[in-house]
């Protein structure tokens, strides 16, 4: 080991056999299998401290220089590592780096930042770099950056974390343009404090044997969200864009997971597997299952592509213990594991017995979105978080035992969007009131509900089709033993299975004993049309074969804003396909500013006028707007009501 002064660049220099210019408050390292070149700017060499053995090289900058140095690291060592301490913020460039540390020296870690500043981490634009830490040691992280660290530029970063995490910050950590691969990790793939912020870029991460994204506090108590985030400490993930995709193995793993908050904003592409069983917490005293994207805190969705798929036994898609807040994006969930069972000492993982008398300590549920916590307290409860759905698209599929679509551990609402449910278990479950004033929801449950809640359920406006599994399961149901019931107020409901006895209903409604399998049935209200497509009905009853709790035996109930009448078939010839192709709706009012432009309107084939003439291209002088009647434009004339 030999220590490096002032005349450490003439010697660097004169290995290279050219004496070169470099810029000021630069160091260059260039390794060369066993072997590096260190580099250093003449401005800043006095503050400098190199220490050097083969590949494995250290800096330490003096505090005397309150000054940023840029680090350029390039070349390949099969034996090496960088290690750079110092206490003001800092830049290192990786270009065209391969770094595999095979026996530590200063650290495990291929890079270790001793460094609790920014840390620019630019991955030069067009090369490919890879670190492997060493299999021993004791490093946090393959890559490790003491303070926080911001990922830039459009290159590419490969990373294999031997001992633990892949990727390691003390503080926070950003990505913009960058591309990293997580091939392999011990630990987590990327583990950070006070939070973690993605504008966009590529991060794949697979092989690891904990959670993808994992952000914690520093410190005790958190932060509120700052400008800019500038000395905050919230465990927040901020995600606007870029693609994620993440695959995680292990047990009870997290693809994405935040003490604090998750916000999906703008346009990132998110894919995250999970396949890993449930396990029992030794120190929490209750069953833990692997999620796609779960907050301690709350998740708000306002856009992106989120595609998550569980498949180990009870797995969920996404769950929070705040408020998740869906108001844009397109969410596609799957779960197919069983439910998980383990009381600390028996482990089940497809129980399929009874649960109403089992702790809900000593089970997981595959359920697709889960929000919420209900907290039993001596003989009562209290219900914390809640969810609400005002926009995007929502997708959820369950197969596995006990899996229901959405569930809310408090209140939720859904004032907009279009959700599709097809579940084993309930379709969408609320702890406490359920409110549905907009939006497209279709929730077909295989075994239970299609639409449930404890507390009482508020139809109000929307299109909602319900379905519900076979007697004594219902379409909607509430908790009518103790004195909940279902208030239908407005929108266009559609039950097969029946709605509980006892509803209260504002607005006309239909209802018939049975419905046929796989058929086609058409409502029509006032110049609305909906058609609708029923699900395969079990002959052990099938849907609305009988009450639950004294429920409708009825089949089918529709209720809309004026009196409805059935047909069989599909008789909406122009309509707009809703719920994968279950249902297509028509009619209504459009006005000419609701359409492209006048000559769309005459050159369509489809418009006629009241009495049946075709228009052709003339428009009269009365025109007055188009309106929709059985699946055909109709010309509305001034003068006419």
């Amino acid at each position: 080991m030999k220590k490096a002064s002032i005349l450490f660049i003439l010697f660097a220099f004169a290995t290279c056999g050219i004496a070169k210019a470099q810029d000021d408050n630069t160091v260059e390292v260039t390794y060369n299998d066993t072997t590096a070149t260190v580099s250093v700017a003449g401005n800043i060499s006095q503050y400098l401290t190199i220490s050097q053995q083969g590949a494995h090289v250290s800096i330490a900058q003096s505090d005397s220089l309150a000054s940023e140095i840029t680090y350029r690291l390039t070349g390949s060592s099969t034996d090496g590592e960088f290690y750079m301490s110092g206490s003001y913020k800092a830049t290192v460039e990786l270009d065209g780096l391969t770094l595999t540390n095979t026996t530590p020296v200063y650290s495990g870690a291929a890079i270790h930042i001793q460094n609790g500043k920014r840390i620019n981490m630019k991955v030069i634009t067009g090369t490919t770099n890879t670190l492997v830490d060493a299999a021993t040691g004791s490093q946090k992280g393959c890559l490790y950056v003491k303070g926080h660290a911001e990922f830039k530029q459009k290159g590419t970063l490969n990373v294999v974390g031997n001992v633990k995490h892949a990727i390691k910050a003390g503080e926070y950590v950003s990505l913009k343009n960058a591309t990293l691969n997580i091939t392999s990790a011990v630990g987590d793939g990327i583990s950070c404090n006070q939070y973690f912020l993605m504008e966009s870029g590529t991060i794949n991460i697979s092989g690891i044997e904990g959670d993808g994204i994992q952000c914690d506090l520093e410190g005790d108590t958190a932060t509120a969200i700052t400008e800019d985030h500038e000395d905050e400490d919230s465990g927040n993930i901020y995600i606007s864009g870029g693609n994620i995709n993440i695959t995680c193995t292990a047990i009870a793993a997290k693809g994405i997971k935040a003490a604090g908050d998750i916000f999906i904003t703008d346009d990132p592409v998110i894919d995250i597997t999970t396949s890993g069983k449930g396990e029992w917490d030794e120190e929490d005293l209750e069953t833990k299952a692997a999620c796609g994207i779960s907050a301690d805190g709350d998740i708000d969705i306002s856009g992106g592509t989120l595609t998550l798929t569980a498949t180990g036994s009870g797995g969920k898609g996404m769950k929070c213990d705040g408020v998740l807040t869906i108001n844009g994006g397109d969410i596609t969930v799957s779960t197919s594991g069983g439910l998980y069972y383990n009381n600390g000492t028996t482990e089940n993982t497809n129980f399929t017995g009874n649960t109403d008398r089992i702790s809900s300590d000593y089970y997981s549920s595959p359920k697709g979105i889960k929000a919420g916590v209900k907290t039993q307290v001596a003989g009562s409860y209290t219900y914390s978080g809640g969810m609400v759905i005002s926009g995007g698209t929502v997708k959820v599929t369950t197969s596995g035992y006990n899996g229901e679509g959405i569930e809310s551990k408090n209140y939720l609402n859904i004032t907009g969007g279009e959700i599709y449910i097809n579940a084993y278990d309930d379709g969408i479950n609320s702890a406490q009131d359920l409110t549905i004033t907009g939006g497209y929801v279709y929730s077909h449950s295989n075994n239970n509900d299609g639409i449930d809640a404890n507390g009482d359920v508020y139809l109000n406006g929307g299109l909602v089709y319900a379905i519900g599994a076979r007697s004594p399961e219902l379409a909607i149901d509430a908790n009518s033993e103790e004195g909940k019931k279902v208030y239908v107020n407005g929108g266009v409901i559609i039950a097969v299975g029946g709605i509980e006895n006892g509803a209260t209903y504002n607005q006309p409604k239909i209802q018939q004993s049975s419905v046929s399998s796989n058929t086609w049935y058409t409502v029509t209200y006032g110049d609305n049309t909906v058609a609708f497509k029923t699900p395969t009905i079990s002959t052990g009853g099938g849907p609305g074969g009988g009450g639950h709790g004294g429920g409708n035996s009825s089949g089918l109930v529709i209720s809309a804003p004026s009196t409805p009448s059935l047909a069989t078939g599909n008789n909406v010839t122009d309509g707009t396909s809703h719920f994968e192709g279950n249902c297509y709706v028509g009619g209504g009012s459009v006005r000419i500013d609701d359409v492209e432009t006048m000559q769309q309107i005459v050159n369509d084939p489809r418009v006629f006028t009241i009495d049946g003439r075709y228009l052709g291209t003339e428009v009269p002088a009365n025109f007055r707007g188009v309106y929709i009647q059985n699946g055909k434009k109709h010309i509305k004339l001034k003068g006419e009501n």
